[in-house]
C-alpha cells in the first residue's frame, strides 16, 4: 500500500505537508491511468518532465470526477476509483452537459439491422426480443423504422464477441467494459458489439440484462453520446433496470429529438411520462426521504438519491437500485441505525433494511413489527433519536413514538405533530436528527427543532443540507 497525497503536484517541488486522502494501491493507479486514456483521451507527455506527466493525469482526472459529478480534486480517492471499477459501456466520455451527440445522424428514417451472431448465456429467442425492443424504445419517440435482414450488411450489424474481435477496439475480459457501438457513418459506423465474456441475461440482475446494454448501444448507433445525467439511458455506467416498465428519460428523449424529431404518428401507443432526473438546485422540491449512514447525508427522490459528505460541497446524485439492487424506489421514509450499521428505507407497508449494499435477514417485512396499525397503508416520514432510543413515525398530522430499546410503542401515541413541534405549519414529509436537533421538512421547507425542548429554532429551505452544485 502506498498512500496517494491531496497535492501530488505541489510535494515534487517543495515540501508541501498534505494529509492523507485514503490508500491507493500500484493496481488502483495503473487502473486510473489506463481509464483516462480509454474514455477521457489522456495522452503520452512528451519529454522528460514528470510534473508535465502528472499535471496532465491530474487535469485529466479532475474532468472525469467533474463529468461523474464526483468532488473534483485532481488526485484518486476512494469514490474515484470506486466509479472506475463499475460496469460501463465502451465509448469514450468527455462531452459535458445533458445529452450531446456525435455530430453525425442517418440521412433516413428507415434502418436495417441484422444480428450476425449470439450469445451462449440466451436462448436465441431471447436474444432477438432484447434486440428488437432495445430498437423499439429508440422508434417510439422518433420517425425512426428498423427492418430486420438475415443476410448482407446492414446498417446495424450486432455481434457477439470477446477481447480483439476485429474492430481494433478490444474487449477487456469479464468486467469494466461490456459493449461499445460507432456513431452513424460509412462501413463499420452503426455497428454493436457486445463483449462474450460478460454473462448476459434476459431479465435477473445477476448479469448484464442485454436489453439495458442493447438500448444504449443502439443510441451511439443512432447519434448520440454519453450523457451526464445519472438517470439517462445514454450515462456511461451501467445500471439495471426493469425492462418491462422500462422508460426512456427525457433527456434521451430531448436528445434523440434534437436529431430526428419527434415520432409523425398521428395515433401512436400511448406512453408513459418520460422520467426526468431531480435537480438539487430546484428549490421546490419536495424529497422523499433523508437519512444519514456512515457520516454521509442521504437524500432520496423517485428512483434517485444524493449522497453527501460534510467535506464536501458536490453531492453524487446516482439511481437507488445502483447503490442498493433489492431496493424499492420511490420511498416513504429512511433513518439510520447505527446500532445495527445498517439503513432503513420504507415504502408502503414494508420496511427494508440494508447493512453496507446487502439486504439484512428477515427483510423487508411489515411496518406493523414496529407496532403501527395494521391498517395503516404508509408513513410520511421517520426520525431516529438515538440518544433517547426513540423512532418517531410521522402520519399525516400525527406521530407515534416507538421504544427502540424495549421495542414497544410508546403508550399516549399518536399525538399530534403540531402538540409537540409547535410551529410546523404541515404535514411532515421527511426528517432526521442531527447533533441534538431535528429537522422535519414539509414541502420544500425544513424547520430545526431542538429535541431536548422540541422549541424551534429556524425555519430553513431543503438545500441548507443538500447543496446545489451550479452555486
Amino acid at each position: 500500500m502506498k498512500t496517494f497525497t491531496a497535492c501530488i503536484l505541489l510535494t515534487l517541488a517543495a515540501a508541501v505537508h498534505c494529509m492523507p486522502v485514503a490508500d491507493i494501491t500500484e493496481v488502483d493507479e495503473a487502473l486510473a491511468e489506463s481509464y483516462l486514456r480509454r474514455f477521457f483521451n489522456l495522452t503520452e507527455e512528451s519529454g522528460p518532465s514528470v510534473r508535465r506527466r502528472i499535471s496532465s493525469f491530474s487535469l485529466k482526472l479532475g474532468e472525469m470526477q467533474r463529468f461523474f459529478g464526483l468532488q473534483v480534486t485532481g488526485t484518486l480517492d476512494e469514490d474515484t476509483v470506486g466509479l472506475m471499477k463499475k460496469p460501463r459501456c465502451g465509448v469514450p466520455d468527455g462531452k459535458f452537459g445533458q445529452y450531446s451527440t456525435f455530430g453525425s445522424k442517418w440521412q433516413k428514417n428507415n434502418l436495417t439491422f441484422r444480428i450476425v451472431n449470439y450469445t451462449p448465456d440466451m436462448p436465441e429467442s431471447q436474444v432477438e426480443d432484447s434486440i428488437e425492443k432495445a430498437l423499439q424504445v429508440w422508434a417510439k419517440v422518433t420517425p425512426l423504422r428498423f427492418t430486420r435482414i438475415y443476410t448482407g450488411t446492414a446498417d446495424i450489424m450486432i455481434s457477439f464477441g470477446a477481447r480483439s474481435h476485429g474492430d481494433f477496439y478490444p474487449f477487456d475480459g469479464p468486467g469494466n467494459t461490456l459493449a461499445h457501438a460507432f456513431a452513424p457513418s460509412p462501413g463499420i459506423g452503426g455497428d454493436a458489439h457486445f463483449d462474450e465474456d460478460e454473462t448476459f441475461t434476459f431479465r435477473a440482475n445477476s448479469g448484464y440484462v442485454l436489453f439495458m446494454v442493447a438500448a444504449h448501444e443502439f443510441g451511439h448507433s443512432l447519434g448520440l453520446s454519453h450523457s451526464q445525467d445519472p438517470g439517462a439511458l445514454m450515462y456511461p455506467v451501467y445500471s439495471y433496470r426493469n425492462p418491462d416498465t422500462f422508460v426512456l428519460p427525457r433527456d434521451d428523449v430531448n436528445g434523440i429529438q434534437s436529431l430526428y424529431g419527434q415520432n409523425p404518428d398521428k395515433n401512436p401507443e400511448p406512453q408513459p411520462e418520460p422520467p426526468t432526473t431531480p435537480d438539487a438546485c430546484d428549490l421546490n422540491m419536495v424529497l422523499d426521504a433523508v437519512a444519514s449512514l456512515r457520516g454521509e447525508m442521504l437524500f432520496f427522490k423517485d428512483s434517485f438519491f444524493w449522497r453527501s459528505h460534510q467535506q464536501s460541497y458536490s453531492p453524487q446524485q446516482s439511481l437507488i437500485t445502483n447503490f442498493w439492487p433489492d431496493a424499492p424506489t420511490n420511498i416513504d421514509a429512511a433513518f439510520e441505525n447505527r446500532e445495527s450499521d445498517s439503513v432503513l428505507l420504507f415504502k408502503g407497508r414494508k420496511v427494508w433494511a440494508f447493512r453496507g449494499y446487502d439486504i439484512a435477514e428477515g427483510y423487508p417485512k411489515s411496518i406493523s413489527a414496529f407496532g403501527l396499525p395494521k391498517k395503516m397503508k404508509k408513513i410520511n416520514a421517520a426520525i431516529f433519536d438515538e440518544q433517547n432510543d426513540k423512532i418517531l413515525f410521522f402520519v399525516d398530522d400525527y406521530y407515534y413514538s416507538y421504544d427502540a430499546l424495549k421495542k414497544t410503542m410508546d403508550k399516549g401515541f399518536p399525538k399530534r405533530v403540531d402538540e409537540t413541534f409547535s410551529g410546523m405549519t404541515g404535514k411532515v414529509t421527511a426528517g432526521f436528527v442531527l447533533r441534538g436537533y431535528a429537522y422535519l421538512y414539509s414541502g420544500p421547507n425544513m424547520f430545526e427543532f431542538s429535541m431536548a425542548s422540541k422549541r424551534l429554532y429556524r425555519v430553513l429551505k431543503n438545500d441548507y443540507f443538500l447543496r446545489c452544485t451550479n452555486y
